[in-house]
């Protein structure tokens, strides 16, 4: 199994995760270009996850696996939906890399319109407002109590956010993409003030979460390795690029609610306010942040890709994240241009 040195991990799981008895069968459910995750079944019919980076070489503080063991912990204590912590490794001579073991949780990824489609109809309204209550109840999170109060700077966020971005598409650009260098300046420009702090997941949206398809509720938040403390705002800014506008340009592949029947954007940001107490009136804002964000992270991939950093690409269409930075940026452009 690559990825995992199958008998000293089962001699540490065994000896480190209760309930875990030998031996243990591994499957990978996702991995390649972003941290792995392996399903471990037990032979007693008990599931975990295993969580390690990847296989790459990579900077250890993109995939700091002790980090997200720290989040999902401390998570894990509130009434948000998150798997549970069970155990972690930092002994290299394991497995040769960190790594992490939670519980398993049943649901399903809605992670495209076609699994979307799958939900039945009076559920996707269910799903909708479930997953914006789950956001605002990791924004409403005490950050002190949980014991992740020191987790990153707390003031500043969207400054700090534009700036590392900013450099980053001066390192990566592949060609002259004058919408992104627009939008960075009026980011700058009409930077509003930050609405407290918050855990900020980074990446929120159902492509990231587990969902019972019997119930539409959310049973998971997953992949927390770009959770850091921010401004709630921009996480709720970020699912409306992740969300079906009514119109072509703001069609994702791997974003459920084109198939239909889930709530409007507008709708759940309504309900997110009145369940927060926030001022949601620039939300604009923060969703031309967050298209211009993953414009900038699209064209990192696919300068990545062009260095022949990404390994054997196999048929993997690297193109479309040349195509998704063009679009996200126009995106972008128009919601700053739209803000009052």
């Amino acid at each position: 199994m690559q990825g995992i040195d199958i008998a000293p991990v089962t001699e540490w799981m065994v000896a480190n995760v209760a309930g875990a008895v030998a031996p243990f069968t591994f499957e990978v459910i996702a991995g390649g270009r972003s941290n792995l995750t392996f399903k471990v079944t037990a032979a007693g019919g008990q599931r975990f996850v295993l969580r390690r980076p990847p296989l790459a070489r990579v900077l250890a503080t993109a995939h700091d696996m002790a980090r997200e063991h720290r989040i999902i912990s401390a998570v894990g204590r509130t009434s948000v939906p998150v798997p549970p912590a069970l155990g972690l490794c930092t002994d290299e001579t394991v497995n040769g890399v960190p790594f992490y073991v939670m519980g398993y949780v049943d649901g399903v990824v809605l992670d495209s319109p076609e699994r979307g489609a799958e939900l039945p109809m009076p559920l996707r309204r269910v799903a909708g407002e479930h997953l914006f209550d789950v956001l605002a109840d990791l924004h409403a999170v005490d950050i002190d109590a949980v014991g992740l109060g020191d987790l990153a700077k707390r003031e500043g966020y969207v400054e700090r956010q534009v700036k590392r971005w900013s450099t980053q598409w001066e390192q990566s650009k592949t060609r002259e993409l004058p919408a992104v260098d627009e939008v960075a300046r009026r980011l700058r420009e009409a930077m509003p003030m930050q609405q407290g702090v918050s855990i900020a997941h980074g990446d929120f949206r159902f492509g990231n979460c587990l969902t019972d398809a019997a119930t539409g509720r959310i049973t998971a938040v997953l992949d927390w390795e770009l959770c850091t403390l921010g401004d709630p705002l921009a996480d709720l800014g970020y699912l409306g690029v992740y969300w079906f506008h009514g119109d072509v340009n703001s069609m994702r592949e791997n974003d459920p609610t084109p198939a239909g029947g889930f709530p409007t954007f507008p709708e759940l940001v309504d309900r997110y306010a009145r369940r927060t107490g926030r001022d949601v009136s620039g939300i604009g804002y923060y969703v031309a942040f967050g298209c211009w964000r993953l414009a900038v992270i699209s064209e990192g991939v696919y300068a990545r890709y062009l260095h022949g950093a990404m390994g054997d690409p196999g048929d993997f269409y690297f193109e479309a994240y040349k195509i998704g930075a063009e679009v996200l940026s126009e995106r972008a452009l128009d919601a700053m241009t739209k803000l009052p």
